[in-house]
């Protein structure tokens, strides 16, 4: 039991730490525009890139070919723009908690071409955990000591930060659940009673009908 609690944490803290890539091919026709949106958490690292795919890798991309790119937070602040351009790179760190959004979108251009996109999306790693320690001058036997501490520090804080995060989107889904199978139930009420309510208007008519025809 001991081994097995050991071993549910051990992949916790590994899950935690592991970035969340986002990686895809698409294709977009002349003016069209797509976003791509990813739940990230206050303080973690994303970076990425995107490219148009040359279809004749011999020759260069025609002018035809460019692609506008802009990203921005959950209050819509842009944090990344490039305008027509043939690829691209983005790194920044979340200032809060939510949707982040990458939109894409091929410059309009007659007649009509078909840009395919290779795009890549890497978060949530946390900035502490990211540190480079490795820059720290080693001056001593202690200080070494001291690094290591402040880096498992950082990390414990990291970790902390993110359950945390996970156990507040936990309550979320809990109370949606909640409120979505109160929802459910009182519509389940509220059918019964519409077909009880056809029922008896049926039965009523049909008993309605019988007694002019003197058949009861």
């Amino acid at each position: 039991m001991d081994l097995l609690r050991r071993s549910s944490v051990f992949l916790l803290i590994l899950t935690l730490l592991s970035p969340t890539t986002l990686s895809m091919r698409f294709e977009l026709h002349s003016g069209q525009m797509k976003c791509i949106s990813e739940d990230i958490h206050e303080k973690s690292i994303s970076v990425g890139k995107y490219f148009i795919v040359n279809p004749n890798e011999d020759h260069p991309l025609p002018d035809s070919h460019k692609i506008t790119a802009k990203m921005l937070s959950p209050k819509w602040n842009t944090l990344h723009e490039a305008v027509k351009v043939e690829a691209g790179e983005f790194s920044f760190t979340a200032s809060e908690t939510g949707d982040y959004f990458t939109c894409i979108s091929a410059v309009d251009h007659k007649p009509e071409t078909t840009l395919t996109i290779d795009f890549v999306w890497m978060s949530g790693v946390h900035s502490a955990a990211s540190k480079d320690w490795s820059k720290v001058p080693k001056r001593s036997q202690v200080k070494m000591m001291e690094l290591s501490v402040k880096r498992l520090f950082d990390t414990v804080e990291s970790i902390h930060d993110e359950m945390y995060y996970l156990r507040d989107r936990e309550a979320e889904m809990q109370e949606l659940n909640r409120s979505t199978n109160s929802k459910m139930a009182w519509f389940s009420f509220l059918s019964l009673g519409i077909c009880l309510s056809v029922a008896g208007l049926q039965f009523w008519h049909l008993k309605s009908f019988f007694e002019k025809k003197k058949l009861i």
